[in-house]
């Protein structure tokens, strides 16, 4: 082969070069993007978690309360009170199996 020819070889592999170098770069950042998506979800999990748990402490905050109210004497409860324990107490439960459900529907 003279240099002619090597020449010609050389450049013929460039763009196929430049084609691959690009392809990775692209892989590269498709990579990186995923990564942060993939972050970013389990973030939003944990926050979905905590907003549970929080929900869930207040709900049990206000039925505490609403019991610790309902035993004074003189503090003469109306329906509203009784009806919003009652309605407190069933959006528990109701949130409870909910979260059950889907929890099994996950497993299987």
């Amino acid at each position: 082969m003279n240099s002619t020819e090597v020449f010609i070889a050389f450049l013929a592999c460039v763009p196929s070069a430049i084609v691959g170098l690009a392809i990775w770069l692209l892989q590269r950042k498709i990579s990186k993007a995923e990564k942060a998506r993939e972050e970013r979800e389990k973030v939003r999990e944990k926050n979905e978690l905590y907003i549970i748990e929080t929900v869930g402490a207040s709900l049990a905050l206000g039925e505490a309360t609403a019991r610790a109210v309902q035993r004074i004497p003189d503090a003469h409860c109306n329906g509203d009170m009784h009806a919003a324990l009652e309605y407190a107490t069933k959006v528990k439960h109701d949130h409870k199996g909910f979260l059950h459900e889907q929890a099994i529907h996950n497993i299987y």
